[in-house]
């Protein structure tokens, strides 16, 4: 292990690296000379049309979306996604382009893990799990190989399952890679059954709750579970909010599930 562990921070659905490195500002703080976070940007550019179908969908939306088409103007606010979602919801339009991307990255540095937002932590969980089986993937591979070894752990934070059959092939019955997955108790943006879908999958997994809705927490409690997590997620860390129980609809789950809640709904943009 290097001295300085070095995260792959994966932006949500309608941010970019920079909106999101901002929103973490208290966070990066608390890190301290131990950790570096690296946020990078997705590949795909979203124009208004891809920021909510109608007014069912901003209603339901979060304010990302909202604040990326009044800041659409300025380059360093540009709003961007790893994919974007067909009509019908059953494939990630963009999402081979978003891999490559991704394989460029890895190719080029070293992380200790990956910490992915609403649909960035879709896309981390699922790149954890091509770097268990990056063969299953072509274009992934780099003279025949992988481009990086296997994160050592993987941070969902509002997370979901990508709906594509190239996720499909990735995943397939189950990944490894030990995963924190933290769902916000007020959340309104991703629903149960999204969120179960990936924890269905994730067979080394963990939960943890906040009180907040739809947003990385990054209150004094949390940032000193982050700070201490992130240094070494092997460790037992203990709880920031212990207090909040996993819901019985969720105890199913194949993965050694330690704390959860329900969530409500999700717009159909975030795929």
């Amino acid at each position: 292990m290097s001295a300085t562990r070095k995260i792959l921070m994966l932006h949500g659905f309608a941010q970019n690296g920079d909106i999101f490195s901002k929103r973490l500002g208290a966070l990066r703080k608390a890190m301290g000379e131990g950790t570096e976070l690296v946020f990078i940007n997705g590949p795909i550019i979203l124009h208004h049309v891809d920021l909510g179908g109608g007014p069912s969908d901003l209603s339901s939306n979060s304010l990302d979306a909202a604040e990326a088409i009044a800041a659409s103007s300025d380059p360093a606010l540009t709003p961007r996604a790893w994919w974007r979602v067909n009509p019908e919801r059953t494939r990630a339009q963009g999402l081979e382009e978003s891999l490559v991307a991704l394989r460029d990255v890895l190719q080029r540095d070293r992380f200790d893990g990956v910490f992915g937002f609403s649909q960035g932590a879709a896309m981390a969980a699922l790149l954890a799990a091509l770097l268990e089986k990056p063969h299953v993937y072509e274009p992934f591979l780099v003279d025949g190989k992988a481009p990086h070894p296997r994160f050592q752990f993987c941070v969902a934070v509002s997370g979901f399952r990508v709906s594509d059959p190239i996720s499909d092939k990735i995943i397939g019955d189950s990944y490894e890679t030990p995963t924190l997955h933290v769902i916000g108790k007020t959340d309104v943006i991703v629903v149960e059954e999204r969120s179960k879908g990936l924890l269905n999958v994730s067979a080394n997994a963990r939960v943890e709750v906040h009180d907040g809705g739809h947003f990385v927490p990054s209150q004094v409690k949390w940032r000193a579970f982050w700070r201490e997590y992130l240094l070494d997620p092997s460790k037992d860390v203990p709880s920031a909010e212990p207090h909040v129980k996993v819901p019985d609809k969720l105890m199913y789950t194949p993965a050694d599930v330690r704390r959860s809640t329900i969530m409500q709904s999700i717009p159909r943009i975030l795929g």
